[in-house]
């Protein structure tokens, strides 16, 4: 048996999503050398950021702060938009409020209050970011509101932001081996020095004074999404990156790693029902305009509790729960000019019909009577005397119904009607990693390990049940740096003979 190669670094970080190249980016710039291990080839680097819009979430006061991350925005958008205000405060509540208060209080104070700063940050390194007008501010009477806590996007989207963060790290004299997959710790008594990896089908150890993971949760591996979330999350369809298998959680879990968080929970909406199993940009999430139908023709969730930056990751369960693990979205034309730019594509599982009866009949395994009884009594159920208003939550309500509308209800009379079939489709898992404040990974007896620190969705304790819609680019991003600039400080205290004190 031939001798495996070994590589020498200072950093060495597993996964190359925003996260990762945050850390890479901070070690950089705090004098240490980092390598980056991503599994995917080149041309699908970036783990599940490439497949986001690049919305992120972030605290602010107002248009000022906004103006630092956006110092291009023009006048005529100063004018004509009311961006509000989205304090630490707000942020931390809409954490825990979407958590039902189980998110680790310091790690989302830490998100929450960070989060401005790490934007300017992102600025300073190239991340270019634009309002996100038409899904956050529909214009009415000529004016822009944003709703819902978040408002600006990055250039390019996720792929943009992971492009921008690869050449930054590169110039700073980040390398990146592609189609490497990280599948150990080197690791002993005194800590984590390094990683086996396989790279191009060669195995390979890269030996450093610290290690972050940063690879991404389990939502694209079906045997783990069955084992923690439990049955049926085998069928449900696999949104962004296939590479994101959990490796970085078992390498961890496999030393002696504690695990934290919702381990039964993920991060899943409502997508096309015939969407490739591995893609993005097939989700719909429109449906606070209109009304959605199990097999059964009823209606199972409150499309209008919360804006939907609020309810769409939770969404995603419900409809698996059904049966034929399916739903339908109506509506009608009222409302077809607000949907977003994901029902226009051409890949969509679509009917139209002139009447409801007709539209009935058009919905693949939806029983037509019960469909036409529970249309009925909706449109009997909205209050009609409320105005619709799609940018704030405006009261427009039904009454008397099983299963309420709180928002944004509309009588569904006017055709041509549109449905779309949609099913569950994962995006990431909540379960994972148990870290500090200092991203250091916590072992089982509630020690750091010494030289290992985590970053991304492979970190758990931060989301239960619910998310709040930009905060995952927004943790990959604070985290990242946090661990880049920790990791970085670890390698400088190896080098000066501290490690004991490190340890200890």
């Amino acid at each position: 048996m031939s001798e495996r190669e070994h590589l020498e670094t200072d950093v060495v970080i597993v996964g190359a999503g925003n996260a990762a190249m945050s850390a890479a980016i901070s070690a950089s710039e705090h004098g240490a050398r980092a390598l980056v291990l991503e599994k995917s080839p080149e041309k699908h680097k970036g783990g599940n950021s490439t497949y986001t819009h690049g919305s992120i979430r972030f605290a602010y006061e107002g248009i000022e702060d906004i103006k630092e991350v956006v110092p291009d925005l023009t006048e005529e958008e100063e004018r004509t938009t009311d961006f509000g205000s989205y304090p630490d405060e707000q942020f931390f509540e809409d954490m825990c409020r979407l958590t039902d208060y189980r998110t680790d209080p310091e790690l989302a104070s830490l998100l929450t209050s960070e989060s401005l700063a790490t934007m300017k940050w992102l600025h300073s390194h190239n991340v270019r970011f634009v309002p996100i007008y038409g899904r956050q501010a529909f214009k009415v009477d000529g004016f822009f509101k944003f709703w819902g806590g978040m408002v600006l996007e990055s250039v390019g989207g996720g792929y943009g932001l992971v492009d921008t963060l690869h050449k930054k790290a590169e110039k700073l004299g980040t390398k990146v081996l592609f189609q490497a997959m990280a599948t150990e710790l080197l690791y002993d008594d005194e800590g984590v020095h390094g990683v086996v990896f396989k790279h191009k089908g060669k195995t390979k150890e890269v030996h450093a004074k610290s290690v972050i993971l940063a690879s991404g949760g389990f939502h694209a591996n079906k045997e783990m999404r069955t084992r923690y979330l439990g049955p049926g999350w085998d069928l449900a369809k696999t949104r962004g990156s296939r590479y994101n298998t959990g490796d970085g959680i078992r390498m961890a879990l496999d030393i002696g790693a504690a695990s934290t968080g919702n381990w039964s929970g993920a991060h899943s909406v409502g997508g096309d029902m015939n969407a490739p199993e591995f893609a993005e940009g097939f989700q719909k999430l429109s449906y606070p305009f209109g009304v959605i139908v199990n097999a059964e023709g009823k209606r199972f969730v409150d499309e209008g509790a919360d804006f939907r930056n609020y309810t769409y990751a939770k969404y995603g369960r419900r409809i698996l729960e059904q049966p034929g693990q399916f739903a339908w979205q109506i509506f009608d034309q009222k409302v077809t000019g607000l949907l977003r730019e994901e029902y226009k594509i051409r890949q969509v599982t679509k009917v139209t019909a002139n009447t409801l009866q007709e539209l009935a009949e058009k919905l693949v395994g939806v029983d037509a009577e019960a469909f036409m009884k529970t249309v009925d009594e909706y449109n009997q159920a909205v209050r009609k005397d409320v105005p619709f208003h799609p940018n704030i939550k405006d009261g427009r309500c039904t009454e008397g119904l099983e299963v309420p509308k709180s928002n944004w209800a509309n009588t569904l009379d006017e055709g041509p009607f549109e449905a779309y079939q949609v099913t569950c489709g994962i995006t990431f898992t909540y379960g994972g990693l148990e870290i500090n404040t200092e991203t250091e990974v916590q072992d089982i007896l509630g020690q750091s390990i010494p030289g290992l620190y985590a970053a991304g969705e492979l970190v758990g304790g931060l989301f239960y049940f619910n998310y709040p819609g930009g905060a995952g680019l927004m943790a990959g991003s604070v985290f990242g740096r946090i661990a880049g600039r920790n990791a970085a400080e670890f390698v400088e205290k190896v080098e000066n003979g501290q490690l004991n004190q490190v340890n200890h």
